[in-house]
């Protein structure tokens, strides 16, 4: 087919679009701002329900989208897509313009700046780290502190942006709970000696075999999990963290001592997202992520004919559910292009 087909964004469904696109025979150009794809998946340890290897997946992705008829275009940023009668015309950051017949948005998410929730001390003591610097650590394969030392006694805190009324983000990330649970097998497969808490508000193991995890944690782990929000976290004279909260099942204020607390970021909508949907013209929903046309049978769909979305760019998703969107939003590109022959 000569139908050129642009998708932006080279993350998991970025690069799931443009394989599937290219195996269905069209002309397909991969935008990606970073200078290689993978996205997030790069970042990331083991994947969760069944802890594979990310690198598993990157691999597959990798040899779908090695195909000649991609061509990838790296370090580079789409800043608007306009349409004119029936041509869609792609402008980037650095001034040059293309043509599509059919555009698929796929910029992804952002992971929540912990820096603004001041009161968890996320940039003001050394151990408080986030979820994604943790997952660096595992694939480095040594888990320390600032100081090198071991910890001996590791927090997690769920829902850190996400539910939330003061950041503006009411919506829940979907994936923080389970990812926390995963991180928390890891500690201690990695520290044996170590002693874990995860502090949640209610856990959301909503997906196929997040609570046979969540119940491994538990019963084979030892991971301890407190119903409660941290309310504030402090460091003692010796640098340890001590953490307020408290326990609602008990029904009685906590304090503890850490050694190192880890921050579960929620999702929000990519920052290249944002200014493509501001200079567009893309709604955007109550959930400041990309607004489909029609949650039920049109997930997929922009308000802009010929432009179609894939992925988290929508709303939080795991790996399976954004490669399932992506593959979704093939379908509909070829289903556009049918109508109109």
């Amino acid at each position: 087919m000569s139908r050129h087909v642009v998708v932006i964004g080279a993350g998991v469904a970025g690069m799931e679009a443009a394989g599937q696109l290219s195996k269905a025979g069209f002309e397909v150009s991969l935008v990606e701002k970073d200078i290689k794809t993978g996205g997030h998946l790069n970042d990331w340890y083991k994947l969760f329900p069944d802890r594979r290897d990310s690198s598993e997946v990157k691999d597959y992705l990798d040899r779908i989208t090695r195909l000649n008829s991609i061509r990838f275009i790296p370090g580079t940023e789409v800043e608007k897509i306009s349409r004119i009668n029936d041509n869609l015309t792609l402008k980037t950051t650095e001034g040059t313009e293309m043509a599509a017949d059919a555009v698929i948005v796929a910029t992804g998410f952002d992971l929540f700046k912990a820096a603004r929730k001041e009161e968890y001390g996320y940039d003001i003591y050394d151990n408080v780290i986030t979820s994604s610097e943790l997952e660096s650590m595992f694939c480095k394969g040594k888990i320390t502190m600032a100081d090198g030392s071991v910890p001996a006694k590791v927090g997690f805190l769920h829902c850190v942006g996400s539910r939330d009324e003061k950041v503006g983000n009411y919506y829940c990330s979907k994936l923080c709970c389970v990812t926390a649970v995963k991180q928390a097998i890891e500690i201690r497969e990695h520290l044996p000696e170590s002693r874990v808490f995860c502090f949640y508000m209610d856990m959301r193991m909503g997906g196929a075999y997040y609570e046979e995890l969540y119940r491994e944690a538990q019963e084979v782990w030892g991971v301890n999990f407190i119903r409660g929000k941290i309310s504030e976290v402090g460091e003692s004279i010796n640098k340890n963290l001590i953490i307020k909260s408290e326990d609602t099942l008990a029904g009685r204020p906590l304090k503890m001592e850490l050694d190192m607390l880890v921050l579960m970021s929620g999702m929000e909508m990519a920052e290249s997202g944002k200014k493509l949907a501001v200079s567009s013209g893309l709604n955007v929903g109550e959930n400041r992520f990309f607004s489909s046309e029609d949650h039920h049978f049109g997930s997929n769909l922009s308000n802009m004919q010929g432009v179609f979305y894939a992925g988290s760019c929508t709303a939080p998703m795991n790996i399976p559910d954004t490669i399932s969107h992506a593959r979704a939003a093939v379908s509909d590109v070829m289903d556009y292009f049918n109508l109109r022959k």
